[in-house]
């Protein structure tokens, strides 16, 4: 059931990760600061001459008719009305300009998706509310030995952010909350997850990954049973414990399997 959900959660990411972020929803957020790269436009109540688009410069400013450069970066949407605002007051252009600033792409602004993703790399905000599960589809989604659980990490309120999210839960719907509005300069990480080995004879000897409450005996079956001359009575398993020694053990078919596990199936003795 869970590489089921693995699977289909593979197939959404991959039908939908060229539009995932441009279907996120439209830029609401008053608290939001503008930066270099973001696109906006600007418009004054009755004085469609002055209606403007642009980019906010490296230097975080903008050229406006009229007043010249302007310095908007690291404002929200609305300091920045209020600084042109107050600048077209001061230059006697307008008595009491309504100056209204929408945000049509943020471009300056970028999560980077790293580890175990099929397109890792920096991705652009185009809005705002862009979650993690965005994102991921941007990425292209999880690679076959990614991990059931991602780490993201930035900043939020000056202040170092680091939460740790379950991926099949994040689709299954069962803990949305989970699905955070990420922001710039956010790092999404999924790690390698944990493998167990099968070696002996096995019919598909290697590594393997560890699902969720695997058994010995659903770690055998995933390397495809036992060949003619092996046996599942006579299992051996080399277990690294905490401090680094390593123990041999006789498992039970029911036993859980842990990361690093070494499963050895022996040669029957008839």
């Amino acid at each position: 059931m869970h590489r089921l959900l693995r699977s289909t959660l593979t197939l959404v990411f991959a039908c939908t990760s060229a539009f995932a972020i441009a279907q996120s929803k439209p830029a609401t957020d008053v608290d939001y600061k503008l930066g270099p790269g973001d696109a906006i436009r600007v418009q004054v109540y009755q004085n469609p001459d002055l209606t403007v688009e642009t980019r906010v410069s490296e230097s975080g400013s903008i050229n406006y008719p009229l007043i010249g450069g302007v310095k908007l970066g690291g404002l929200s949407i609305g300091q920045a009305e209020s600084q042109i605002a107050q600048g077209l007051r001061s230059r006697n252009i307008l008595k009491a300009p309504q100056v209204n600033i929408v945000l049509l792409q943020v471009r300056g602004n970028q999560v980077s998706v790293l580890g175990q993703v099929n397109k890792p790399g920096r991705f652009p905000l185009e809005t705002f509310n862009v979650r993690v599960s965005d994102m991921l589809a941007a990425a292209g989604g999880i690679t076959p030995t990614g991990d059931d659980v991602l780490v993201v990490t930035g900043v939020r309120d000056g202040k170092a952010f680091r939460k740790t999210i379950d991926i099949p839960a994040l689709f299954a719907g069962t803990r949305n909350g989970d699905d955070i509005v990420v922001s710039a300069g956010d790092t999404i990480f999924v790690n390698k997850a944990p493998m167990y080995y099968i070696y002996g004879e096995a019919q598909k000897p290697g590594p393997y990954r560890i699902e969720r409450g695997m058994t010995v005996m659903q770690a055998l079956a995933q390397g495809g049973g036992t060949t003619n001359r092996g046996t599942q009575d006579r299992l051996r398993l080399t277990r690294t414990r905490a401090d680094g020694s390593v123990e041999q053990i006789v498992p039970r078919l029911t036993d859980p399997v842990q990361p690093n596990d070494v499963l050895f199936v022996r040669e029957s003795l008839f």
